[in-house]
């Protein structure tokens, strides 16, 4: 009888490692579609439900359809043409990767951790008879263990909250983890962003905080036994609605007279 070679349980093994891995990346290219698909209907979901129009029994689609999504140049405020950057492919993460697209912050400006900021955003108006009614406006900073990712809604007024929906995080289940609980999100509801001077004075802050009357209407109070995690999305909300986030695009819609003006 033949002597087997030694080195054929290594060919086999090499053999059945490369039919396996071939196979988990046709599977992983077969999906893609899919899972592009999926990623899209959900982001559209956060955005609906952010705006506070979500109907669950309804086609997403079909509710998409009063939303128009159009890309920013974060710096001057300005719309930017579709024909230059189209929303549908536009990828905001990687566009801040980009060195041609994005840039490094410096420390003391990166106050909500994100380390790049993207030249360019995403915004969604959100349409009634015609109108924006609101704007819904994604924004991401730093938690205690995870970036988290939301969706703000905005009033057309550009300073009455309509709604939050925090998508995607890794903060710690029954405590940081409750930024996805629809109830707190709830309590942002009607808050301010700015005083009538134009100062950014919205702040969410530690649970049990005394608010005065006065100042109430501009605060969230923070999420119980979750203090750094309280503190992110305060810095994540600071951030984007101060000068390097979207400010400069509220000034530039004030100063054409206003979405409906």
């Amino acid at each position: 009888m033949a002597e087997e070679h030694p080195l054929k349980p290594f060919y086999s093994v090499l053999v059945l490692a490369f039919a396996c891995s071939a196979l988990v990346a046709a599977a992983a290219v077969g999906l893609r579609p899919l899972q592009d698909a999926n990623r899209s209907l959900d982001q559209k979901k956060n955005i609906l439900a952010a705006a506070g129009i979500y109907q669950i029994n309804k086609p997403v689609a079909e509710q998409f359809e009063s939303i128009e999504a159009r890309i920013i140049e974060l710096g001057s405020g300005k719309f930017v043409d579709p024909g230059k950057i189209d929303p549908a492919s536009f990828n905001q993460l990687a566009t801040a990767l980009s060195d041609n697209s994005g840039k490094e912050l410096d420390k003391s400006i990166d106050i909500a951790g994100i380390r790049r900021l993207e030249n360019y955003s995403l915004v969604y108006l959100v349409k009634k008879n015609e109108k924006v009614d609101e704007i819904v406006l994604p924004v991401r900073g730093k938690g205690l263990w995870s970036t988290l990712y939301a969706y703000v809604a905005i009033d057309a007024d550009l300073n009455t909250v309509r709604g939050v929906s925090f998508y995607q995080h890794g903060e710690t289940p029954g405590l940081g983890g409750e930024v996805s609980n629809p109830r707190w999100q709830k309590s942002w509801q009607d808050k301010k962003l700015f005083s009538p001077q134009g100062q950014l004075q919205f702040d969410v802050v530690k649970s049990g905080t005394q608010v005065s009357p006065e100042n109430a209407i501009y605060r969230v109070d923070g999420l119980s036994g979750a203090t750094l995690t309280t503190q992110g999305v305060d810095r994540l909300m600071r951030f984007w609605f101060g000068q390097h986030g979207f400010q400069p695009f509220f000034e530039e819609v004030r100063k054409q007279g206003g979405f409906n003006g």
